[in-house]
Parts: C-alpha cells; structure tokens; sequence
C-alpha cells in the first residue's frame, strides 16, 4: 500500500498493509503560537514543517497551526468581563489571520505533495478563547470563571469566532489540496456545572457548526479530544460527531486504545504513547517500545488502530525514534 492506500483503510476500519503512524510537534514556544504577524515567526514554522516532512516521512501529516492560535478579536487586548466578551466581532475571510493561514497551508500542501493526506490542525471555537487565557494569559481559572458567570456572553463571543473558522474552512478546501481536518476539543472543565446536557445545549451546537461545514468538504478528518496538562473529558460526549477517527490523551484519561474503539463504537481511533516528558517515549529502549507497540496492537487490533501520543510531543523525540515506531508496526 502508498500512504493513501494505508490511510483510507484506516479510515474505512479495514486491516491495513501495516498500522500508521502519527506524531507532531510544536515549531515555537506557547507565546509564539499567536505570533502570525512576526514574520520570524512564521518563518520558522514554515521552515519546521518542511523540516518534519523532510525528515520523519509521516504516513500522513498534520500541518501545525503555530502561530495562528489566536483570533484576532480575542487578541485585541485582555479579557476581563463580559463586556470584554462582547466585543469580539468576526473578522471577515479577507483578515491577514484567515489569508496567511491559507498561504501558509497551500505552501506546505505543495511541498508535502499529493503522496500523503494532509489534515489542518484547527480549534473548536471556544478553544480558541481558552487557549489565549492559558497559554499567553496564563490565567488557568479565567475561562471556567466567564463561562460559569457569564454563559451567554461566551457563547456569543464563540459563535462570532466559529464563523472565521468555516470562513477559514471554506478557503483552505478551496484554495488548498488540503484533504482534511484535524479538529481539537475540549469539554470546559468545570465539573460540577458542566454536565452532559449543559454540553449537548451550548458547546455542541458550536462544534457541529464547524464540523458540518468540514464534513461538507471532505470525509477524512479527525478529531483530537484533549487532554494536555492532565485536563479530562468524557469521551462518549463526542462519539457521534461527525468525523472519521478520533484521538484521544490514553494517559491523563486512564482509557487505553481498545477501550476508546469500544467507546467509539469501533470506529477508527489513533494514540497510545503518553506524549509527556521523560515518559516511554523518550527514555524507554527499543525493546521497551517494541513490547509497548506489541501490546497496544495485541488488545486493539490492527483494523482502523493507528499509533501516535496523546497530544503534540517534544522535539527533543529522535526521528529515529519515530521511524522505529513505524519499522516496529510493519513487522507486527
């Protein structure tokens, strides 16, 4: 099997020629993420995209959204209130945040060409306002706060910015040989407030708003449930949303990769190494990786299994490494 062959039997469910294999890293660090306008920025991350795809030969790529974490309107000044919330606006599909994404997009699809699926990383739209909190705020209490005191203000300021978003959908299918999407999540992590139902009435509409535009594009995508600082979700909220396979943090949600394809209903799953540091991945021998690849294709299968992490990896993982992972599979 080429590449798209082993990847469209794993998107079918179907036993492929061997299990793919799907890593990633950041190009820059956290506050670099919303850097689009530095063009050092972005030079360097077009510069580490070209690099991984150079280097490691993925079975399929995920292009890395590094630097365009932030909308705009969220990144205009810090929010405080509700009112701060108000005043985010939609920027139009003309905005530099929406036309360098694209350009950044077509240049690293004509680079990776058309041997290998090519999936965009892009965030739900609330992950968008949590992520700016978190990682350039770094304010880890100030999302869960305005969405407890102020719902409605969030959800209004997300579905402004879930338009972009299928503003920026629509012209990376058009303008692009993208093939698909890879769609981050996260359930808000406030427990006591935010039960299913809540979930289903006010975060779910804004996620099906995005994904049904994608789906309407291309029937390759993937959704990413995260998991990164040891946050937790429930994974049945998102079973039947409308992608092909879903990926998952194994570690911080305790569920393997055969339990999540059981949660799933069989459908297609990725993961199973821990993508934190000094954990297998990045000081286990060969033969400790071998028996972990042995053991997670022994309980989950081989049909619609890929292997990759948790979440983004460090860039201190050795190519080799991943390249072994990937020999370790075609021997299984």
């Amino acid at each position: 099997m080429d590449k798209k062959q082993l990847m469209d039997a794993f998107f079918d469910n179907q036993k492929p020629a061997r299990v793919p294999v799907g890593f990633w890293h950041h190009f820059v660090s956290f506050h670099d993420h919303y850097g689009y306008e530095d063009k050092a920025v972005y030079d360097t991350v077009v510069s580490g995209q070209k690099r991984f795809i150079d280097e490691v030969d993925p079975d399929f790529l995920k292009i890395m959204s590094d630097g365009f974490f932030g909308h705009p309107a969220v990144c205009r000044k810090t929010i405080h209130t509700a009112d701060d919330l108000a005043e985010i606006k939609s920027v139009g599909p003309d905005h530099p945040w929406i036309t360098r994404q694209v350009a950044y997009a077509r240049e690293i699809c004509e680079y990776a060409g058309d041997g290998m699926y090519k999936l965009y990383n892009i965030f739900s739209p609330l992950q968008y306002i949590r992520l700016r909190f978190e990682e350039y705020d770094e304010d880890f209490k100030k999302f869960t706060a305005l969405f407890r005191e102020h719902p409605d203000a969030m959800i209004h300021a997300a579905g402004k910015i879930a338009k972009d978003v299928n503003c920026l959908v629509d012209r990376l299918f058009e303008e692009t040989s993208m093939d698909g999407i890879y769609y981050s999540v996260q359930s808000v992590q406030d427990k006591e407030t935010f039960t299913r139902e809540r979930h289903d009435a006010v975060v779910r509409p804004l996620d099906l708003a995005v994904l049904d535009n994608i789906a309407a594009h291309a029937k390759r995508n993937m959704i990413h449930i995260c998991g990164y600082f040891g946050y937790t979700n429930d994974l049945s909220w998102y079973r039947d949303y409308p992608v092909q396979a879903f990926n998952w943090a194994v570690y911080s949600e305790n569920i393997s990769v055969a339990e999540g394809k059981k949660i799933f209903d069989g459908k297609p799953v990725l993961g199973g190494f821990d993508n934190r540091p000094d954990t297998l991945l990045y000081t286990g021998s060969d033969e400790d990786i071998r028996r972990e690849v042995h053991r997670i294709l022994d309980e989950a299968g081989t049909a619609g299994v890929g292997l990759g992490a948790d979440c983004t990896i460090g860039d201190n993982v050795p190519v080799s490494r991943l390249r072994f992972i990937r020999r370790v599979a075609e021997e299984y």
